[in-house]
Protein backbone atom coordinates (compact mmCIF):
# COMPACT_ATOMS: atom_id res chain seq x y z
CA UNK A 1 0.00 0.00 0.00
CA UNK A 2 1.26 3.48 -0.92
CA UNK A 3 1.02 6.09 1.86
CA UNK A 4 1.15 9.83 1.18
CA UNK A 5 1.59 12.06 4.21
CA UNK A 6 0.99 15.79 4.04
CA UNK A 7 3.03 17.77 6.56
CA UNK A 8 1.84 21.35 7.10
CA UNK A 9 4.59 23.91 7.57
CA UNK A 10 3.32 24.69 11.09
CA UNK A 11 4.27 21.14 12.11
CA UNK A 12 7.97 21.70 11.41
CA UNK A 13 8.54 25.45 11.63
CA UNK A 14 9.34 25.48 15.38
CA UNK A 15 11.69 22.48 15.14
CA UNK A 16 15.44 22.87 14.97
CA UNK A 17 17.09 21.85 11.70
CA UNK A 18 18.24 18.61 13.32
CA UNK A 19 14.74 17.78 14.60
CA UNK A 20 13.16 18.65 11.25
CA UNK A 21 15.55 16.37 9.34
CA UNK A 22 15.10 13.55 11.86
CA UNK A 23 11.30 13.79 11.63
CA UNK A 24 11.20 13.80 7.82
CA UNK A 25 13.79 11.03 7.48
CA UNK A 26 11.83 8.93 9.97
CA UNK A 27 8.66 9.26 7.88
CA UNK A 28 10.50 8.29 4.71
CA UNK A 29 12.11 5.31 6.43
CA UNK A 30 8.56 4.21 7.37
CA UNK A 31 7.98 3.99 3.59
CA UNK A 32 5.78 7.06 3.30
CA UNK A 33 5.86 9.62 0.54
CA UNK A 34 5.95 12.98 2.31
CA UNK A 35 4.51 16.17 0.85
CA UNK A 36 5.87 19.03 2.95
CA UNK A 37 4.28 22.45 2.71
CA UNK A 38 7.23 24.75 2.16
CA UNK A 39 10.82 23.77 1.64
CA UNK A 40 13.96 22.95 3.50
CA UNK A 41 16.83 25.38 3.62
CA UNK A 42 19.73 24.47 1.31
CA UNK A 43 21.93 23.40 4.24
CA UNK A 44 19.07 21.25 5.64
CA UNK A 45 18.59 19.57 2.30
CA UNK A 46 22.34 18.83 2.12
CA UNK A 47 22.31 17.48 5.69
CA UNK A 48 19.29 15.28 4.89
CA UNK A 49 21.16 13.78 1.93
CA UNK A 50 24.29 13.27 4.06
CA UNK A 51 22.36 11.47 6.82
CA UNK A 52 20.50 9.39 4.29
CA UNK A 53 23.80 8.19 2.82
CA UNK A 54 24.94 7.13 6.30
CA UNK A 55 21.77 5.08 6.89
CA UNK A 56 21.57 3.19 3.60
CA UNK A 57 21.37 -0.57 4.15
CA UNK A 58 19.56 -3.67 2.82
CA UNK A 59 16.16 -2.38 3.90
CA UNK A 60 16.60 1.38 3.32
CA UNK A 61 17.86 2.22 -0.19
CA UNK A 62 17.87 6.03 0.13
CA UNK A 63 15.52 8.89 -0.69
CA UNK A 64 14.27 10.91 -3.61
CA UNK A 65 13.73 14.63 -3.05
CA UNK A 66 12.08 17.22 -5.25
CA UNK A 67 11.30 20.84 -4.44
CA UNK A 68 8.64 22.72 -6.34
CA UNK A 69 8.85 26.48 -6.19
CA UNK A 70 6.03 28.83 -7.12
CA UNK A 71 6.58 30.01 -10.65
CA UNK A 72 7.48 33.66 -10.93
CA UNK A 73 5.55 34.95 -13.88
CA UNK A 74 6.31 38.17 -15.64
CA UNK A 75 3.60 40.60 -14.94
CA UNK A 76 2.55 43.99 -13.84
CA UNK A 77 4.24 46.03 -11.16
CA UNK A 78 1.38 45.13 -8.81
CA UNK A 79 1.84 41.40 -9.35
CA UNK A 80 5.61 41.67 -8.76
CA UNK A 81 5.00 43.69 -5.60
CA UNK A 82 2.53 41.10 -4.26
CA UNK A 83 4.97 38.31 -5.07
CA UNK A 84 7.83 40.07 -3.25
CA UNK A 85 5.67 40.78 -0.20
CA UNK A 86 4.50 37.16 -0.10
CA UNK A 87 8.11 35.98 -0.31
CA UNK A 88 9.11 38.27 2.57
CA UNK A 89 6.20 37.08 4.74
CA UNK A 90 6.23 33.38 3.89
CA UNK A 91 9.93 32.72 3.27
CA UNK A 92 10.56 28.96 3.46
CA UNK A 93 6.82 28.30 3.40
CA UNK A 94 6.55 28.95 -0.34
CA UNK A 95 6.64 25.85 -2.50
CA UNK A 96 6.36 22.14 -1.80
CA UNK A 97 8.93 19.51 -0.94
CA UNK A 98 8.30 15.92 -1.92
CA UNK A 99 10.36 13.21 -0.22
CA UNK A 100 10.07 9.48 -0.48
CA UNK A 101 12.01 6.26 -0.23
CA UNK A 102 14.07 5.41 -3.31
CA UNK A 103 12.66 1.89 -3.10
CA UNK A 104 9.18 3.31 -3.90
CA UNK A 105 9.82 6.35 -6.08
CA UNK A 106 11.09 5.74 -9.56
CA UNK A 107 11.02 9.35 -10.76
CA UNK A 108 9.56 12.76 -9.96
CA UNK A 109 8.86 15.02 -12.93
CA UNK A 110 7.75 18.61 -12.65
CA UNK A 111 6.78 21.27 -15.09
CA UNK A 112 4.85 24.51 -14.69
CA UNK A 113 1.46 22.81 -14.82
CA UNK A 114 1.86 19.55 -12.90
CA UNK A 115 3.95 17.21 -10.78
CA UNK A 116 4.20 13.58 -11.76
CA UNK A 117 5.44 11.01 -9.28
CA UNK A 118 6.21 7.59 -10.74
CA UNK A 119 6.44 4.69 -8.33
CA UNK A 120 8.22 1.40 -8.72
CA UNK A 121 6.41 -1.89 -8.52
CA UNK A 122 6.87 -3.48 -5.15
CA UNK A 123 8.37 -6.93 -5.09
CA UNK A 124 6.25 -9.38 -3.17
CA UNK A 125 7.85 -10.26 0.14
CA UNK A 126 8.71 -13.91 0.54
CA UNK A 127 6.90 -15.61 3.36
CA UNK A 128 8.98 -17.64 5.78
CA UNK A 129 7.89 -21.22 6.23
Amino acid sequence: MLTLQFVPYEEVEELTSNERIKKLLGMVKDERIVVLEGRLRKQEEAELIRRTMEEINERFKGIEVSVVYPEKKKGTFGRKLKSNIAEMLLGDRQGLTILGPASLIKEIRKDPDKIQLFTQERKAKKKKR
